[in-house]
């Protein structure tokens, strides 16, 4: 949520100053992290699916910062009034990161999860059960 409020606010910032010239891809470059980053991980939070490990939520991140950037920089390039065919790296290299995060997300079945597991067997004497991590 608070790279999305960051986005906005380098949005608009950039945009106040740019001599009324606007960029769709400036002015929208904060929804990648808010429907990327925020709203995912919210509804996971209340949803019941498994939860991605380490490498695939490290790969998801950096597929978004990405695409952020890369939205960014498109914004910059068509206010400036020009363009370049390098920017379409900063697509193809997200592209690839959430195909990767995506796939370890679904091979690697949630390792790394921070639900915890209860073990019934310990301490069932004593009416108690203990949480390992």
């Amino acid at each position: 949520m608070f790279f999305s409020i960051a986005c906005a606010l380098f949005g608009a910032v950039y945009e106040h100053f740019s001599h009324e010239v606007f960029s769709y891809a400036m002015v929208y470059a904060f929804l990648i992290p808010l429907l990327g980053g925020a709203a995912p991980f919210y509804a996971l939070a209340f949803s019941r699916g498994k939860v991605p490990g380490k490498a695939s939520r490290r790969a998801y991140h950096s597929a978004l910062a990405t695409l952020t950037v890369g939205c960014a920089l498109q914004g910059v390039m068509e206010i400036y009034g020009t363009t370049n065919r390098l920017l379409s790296v900063y697509w193809i290299a997200g592209g690839i990161l959430l195909l990767c995060a995506f796939l370890l997300y679904c091979l690697l079945d949630g390792e790394g999860s921070a639900k915890p597991q209860i073990d019934t067997h310990q301490g069932e004497r004593h009416g108690q059960r203990s949480i390992l991590r």
